[in-house]
């Protein structure tokens, strides 16, 4: 059997991750679904025409879904489920600010993906993201390493990109770490970041440092405020669609995402951003990595304060 992934949510960042993930060409099959009305057929007949320039074989297929759930069949065998739909931030915005209306969407999506592709790994990118993969686990019933956020990846890829500008260094030679929620209480990790190998602290002043976690917190933001229309879609959907290619290869990559706490860091019984290794089944395991006592700090910091939101989703 080839592998089929799915992704709900035609917008920028739906397609934008529907393209990367067909030009991996490790799928057989992706699926694209949306509310409205030809547009994911449209967008897949467009994709599909790129094969031959491109030079990739998975198929494309666009199906528009309704509210009762109609066109949902198109995703079962699904292997991954990736969920954008919900709507995106307009400036001036907090993710939080999503939170009901996005909750009503992710809670119908997650329970048609329950109906329809049973087996699935659930990879959540509608914001508010902490409290919508813990919504959308409540809403499938899957055991919890099935349903994964993300985040991290993207945080992360912010702080690295930030660091390599600031030092005008190449970006492969940076290697940073964010963790704890996609919000205010993100937990840049500097005592893991290095350049070159060499711890950030050496090759960067701590004033800077600060600067540049505090830019990465805001990263988002700062892209809806220039856009004005949306908010950011091409990192984001690299990040998304990596996470995706993890589970159908079953790689095992160890990568910052939105994952079930039970313990680690002596955190449990929540939804926050670790480093996990990700593969068929979605998170294999945690992976806990040395914190220093400040950054500890911050993630039960962050632990506590997207727990007591998630606690508000489960009746929305």
């Amino acid at each position: 059997m080839g592998k089929k992934v799915t992704v709900v949510g035609a917008g920028f960042y739906g397609s934008t991750t529907a393209q990367r993930l067909a030009e991996y060409d490790v799928f057989d099959t992706v699926v694209i679904t949306d509310i409205v009305e030809g547009k994911p057929a449209g967008l897949a007949l467009d994709l599909n025409q790129s094969r031959p320039v491109e030079g990739f074989e998975t198929k494309v297929v666009g199906v528009t879904t309704g509210a009762n759930g109609e066109g949902y069949e198109a995703i079962e065998g699904s292997d991954v489920v990736v969920i954008t739909a919900g709507l995106p931030r307009k400036p001036g915005m907090s993710r939080m600010d999503l939170l009901e209306t996005n909750a009503k969407i992710v809670r119908q999506v997650s329970e048609n993906v329950a109906k329809y592709a049973p087996n699935a790994v659930v990879i959540v990118v509608s914001n508010p993201l902490d409290e919508m993969t813990a919504l959308a686990q409540i809403a499938t019933q899957f055991p919890r390493n099935r349903v994964l956020g993300q985040a991290g990846m993207l945080d992360t890829a912010r702080f690295t990109n930030f660091v390599a500008e600031a030092l005008s260094v190449p970006v492969k030679s940076v290697k940073t770490l964010t963790l704890g929620s996609h919000g205010d209480t993100m937990v840049p990790v500097p005592s893991k970041s290095t350049v070159d190998g060499k711890p950030l602290r050496e090759v960067m002043p701590a004033e800077q440092i600060e600067e540049l976690v505090v830019k990465t917190r805001n990263g988002g933001a700062e892209v809806v405020a220039l856009l004005k229309t949306g908010s950011a879609y091409y990192a984001p959907s690299a990040a998304a669609a990596r996470m995706a290619r993890a589970v159908a290869e079953d790689s095992g990559e160890v990568m910052p995402v939105c994952a079930w706490v039970d313990g680690e860091y002596g955190i449990s019984g929540v939804y926050l951003g670790v480093e996990a290794a990700i593969g068929a089944e979605g998170v294999k395991r945690v992976v806990e990595t040395d914190l220093d006592a400040d950054e500890l700090a911050s993630l039960k910091e962050a632990a506590e304060a997207v727990r007591a939101k998630q606690s508000d989703i489960a009746n929305m």
